[in-house]
């Protein structure tokens, strides 16, 4: 695939109700000019698949992301075979990202064992990676096995794969075996500088970081502000403790308040001060968020996906994105 899709910006899709918007926010994000959308598999809600079928049969240009699916939900087998036909929908336009999910999730609330979460991604890279090449497959692995396993139509173009990964061994795991990395949302400068750091030895010929970053436009800074703060201290609360937020120089004493408000549901956005905001998110006047994207671009990052806050019209964020910050970003990421 042609990776200049990453030159611009990208926006992640959500929120209450999207099957019923999928088809209008699909086509909003494509006349923004923007280069990806991407679509989130959080359970219990819309699938992925279903979601993005739906983004690529409707648009001509965008790229279509998936971040991320996991293997142990769908065997790798059959993330290889949706794929495949999300790629024959949109030949040349779609990105896998692949993680292995949570332990709550996935063995708590559905039973399914939740064993090895590392060697079970290395090998659903395998299978993947080798069904969508068109090859006919016996493996058998410590997690997942195939016998004799082809796709009957195998993607026309090439699949980006990338890991949406955090922790040490699964980046260097990420390095090994995938395209690239997707960071979760609030991956701070510090954090890409990490996965840089621990992706460069390793990874072979182009390696592509790119990241979920909260963005929020207006003319007013207060107000794009005042939108972003109950998404960041949502975040805050669900990724108390993880070194994503520790490597922003938000660890858990800082961050134990916002854990405390999600556990006893009390809105915690009153917390979130300009400094942190700083460090995890861009919301501000456009010249605001033109600078926050250089931090971002000279830590190393390749692509922003946008992730919107609640608040806004997102058709004119979207509308913004693609007029008054994309320029930016495109220029910065050709220097």
């Amino acid at each position: 695939m042609d990776w200049r899709w990453s030159d611009s910006l990208g926006v992640a899709l959500m929120g209450h109700g999207l099957p019923g918007r999928i088809v209008d926010r699909t086509r909003a994000a494509e006349r923004a000019g923007l280069g990806s959308l991407w679509v989130m598999e959080d359970y219990f809600r819309p699938g992925a698949y279903s979601l993005a079928a739906a983004a690529a049969a409707v648009t001509e240009r965008i790229v279509i992301g998936l971040g991320v699916v996991n293997p142990y939900t769908r065997h790798p087998a059959l993330v290889a075979m949706e794929t495949a036909t999300l790629a024959a929908i949109a030949p040349g336009r779609v990105v896998l990202g692949l993680g292995s999910s949570n332990r709550r999730w996935i063995e708590e609330q559905m039973g399914i064992p939740f064993k090895t979460p590392l060697r079970a991604l290395r090998e659903s890279v395998e299978i993947v990676r080798r069904l969508l090449d068109a090859e006919r497959l016996t493996y058998a692995g410590e997690v997942f096995a195939v016998q004799e396993v082809a796709l009957e139509a195998p993607p026309p173009a090439p699949v980006p794969l990338l890991l949406g990964v955090k922790g040490p061994r699964a980046l260097a795991l990420a390095a090994d075996v995938a395209d690239g990395v997707q960071c979760s949302i609030l991956a701070s400068p510090a954090h890409v500088r990490r996965v840089r750091a621990t992706t460069a030895a390793r990874a072979r010929g182009e390696f592509t970081v790119i990241a979920y970053l909260p963005v929020a436009v207006a003319d007013d800074r207060a107000q794009a502000r005042a939108w972003m703060r109950p998404l960041v201290a949502y975040y805050l609360g669900l990724l108390h403790g993880q070194s994503i937020l520790v490597d922003a120089g938000l660890g858990p004493a800082r961050t134990q308040r916002f854990r405390d408000a999600m556990t006893t549901g009390r809105p915690a956005a009153d917390l979130v001060s300009d400094d942190v905001l700083d460090l995890v998110a861009i919301a501000g006047t456009p010249a605001d968020c033109r600078a926050a994207l250089a931090r971002w671009a000279e830590a190393g990052l390749d692509g922003v996906v946008a992730v919107v806050p609640e608040g806004p019209d997102l058709a004119g964020q979207m509308e913004r994105l693609g007029r008054e910050l994309a320029p930016a970003w495109r220029e910065l990421r050709c220097r």
